[in-house]
C-alpha cells in the first residue's frame, strides 16, 4: 500500500494554500527530494497541463528515478490534449501518437520499477454518450505494443458512468477506476464500490475532502480520525484484492 499526495510543488505559505513552513522548512528546500523522504508515492499532475508538459523530456523522468528511494512509486496523469482536447478519440489527429510519445517520455519510471498508474482524468463533459470512444481507446491501448504493458486508472467526472456495464468494461480490459471521496457538490460520489475491483494490478483512491463551505470544495479540508477509520476499512478490503493500492490526498 502506497500513501501520498496529488502533487508536491506547493512552495507558498499555508495561508495561501501552500506547504511552506507547515511541511517544507523554507523556500530553499528541494521539494521533491524532501517530499520523498516522508511519502512513498506521489501523483504527478503537472503532466496534465500543456504549459508544463510541453517542456518535459525523458531526462526529467530519469532524474526523478535517481533522486527517489528504491521503493518510491509515481502515478502520472495523461496530458490534457489526450483526454480533454482529443477525448480519447483514436481517429482524432494522431491521438495515439500523442499517447505513445507520452509513454516514451515516462518510460524511465517503468524501467526503474517506480511507475504506479497512468491516470486518465476525463472531463465532466465526457459522458457515457461517448462510451464507444472509451471502448475503442481501451482496445487500442491494450493491444498496442508500446502501451499494453502499462497499468491504467480511469477517473470519471460525470454520474452517467455510474453503471455496472462500465465496471464490466474496465474489468474486461484490466483497467482500474479511481475510487473518489469528495464533496457532493462536485458529483463524485459514484464508482466508489470497493467490492468491485476492475484491475488485478492496482486500485487507486483519491481523497478530495468533504468541504461544503469553500468555493474550491477540494481544498482546505482535514479528515477527522473518525472519517479516516471508515476509509481505512474500505482500503483494507481493497488491498487484499489487488497487487498494489495507491492512496492520494488532495493537495491541501
Amino acid at each position: 500500500m502506497f500513501i501520498g499526495c496529488s502533487g508536491w510543488n506547493y512552495l507558498d505559505t499555508f495561508q495561501n494554500g501552500g506547504w511552506l513552513n507547515s511541511f517544507y522548512p523554507n523556500k530553499k528546500t528541494k521539494t521533491f527530494a524532501y517530499y520523498s523522504q516522508f511519502f512513498d508515492t506521489v501523483e504527478m499532475i503537472q503532466t496534465f497541463y500543456k504549459k508544463y508538459y510541453k517542456k518535459m523530456e525523458k531526462d526529467l523522468f530519469t532524474w526523478l528515478t535517481e533522486i527517489t528511494p528504491e521503493n518510491f512509486k509515481m502515478s502520472i496523469k495523461v496530458p490534457q490534449i489526450i483526454a480533454d482536447d482529443k477525448r480519447l478519440n483514436i481517429y482524432n489527429k494522431n491521438m495515439i501518437n500523442d499517447l505513445t510519445l507520452f509513454i516514451d517520455k515516462i518510460s524511465p519510471l517503468k524501467n526503474a520499477n517506480k511507475l504506479g498508474a497512468i491516470v486518465i482524468q476525463l472531463p465532466p463533459s465526457f459522458t457515457i454518450k461517448e462510451h464507444i470512444q472509451l471502448q475503442e481507446f481501451l482496445y487500442v491501448i491494450k493491444n498496442n505494443s508500446v502501451t499494453k504493458s502499462y497499468d491504467y486508472a480511469i477517473e470519471f467526472n460525470d454520474r452517467s458512468w455510474d453503471t455496472k456495464g462500465v465496471l464490466d468494461l474496465l474489468q474486461y480490459y484490466d483497467v482500474s477506476h479511481v475510487i473518489s471521496d469528495a464533496p457532493s457538490q462536485v458529483n463524485l460520489k459514484f464508482l466508489t464500490n470497493e467490492d468491485y475491483m476492475t484491475c488485478k494490478s492496482l486500485a487507486m483512491f483519491r481523497l478530495c475532502g468533504r468541504n461544503t463551505s469553500s468555493y474550491d470544495h477540494s481544498c482546505n479540508y482535514s479528515y477527522s480520525e473518525k472519517e479516516l477509520v471508515t476509509l481505512a476499512e474500505k482500503i483494507k478490503k481493497v488491498k487484499d484484492m489487488v497487487d498494489n493500492t495507491f492512496f492520494y490526498f488532495s493537495n491541501s
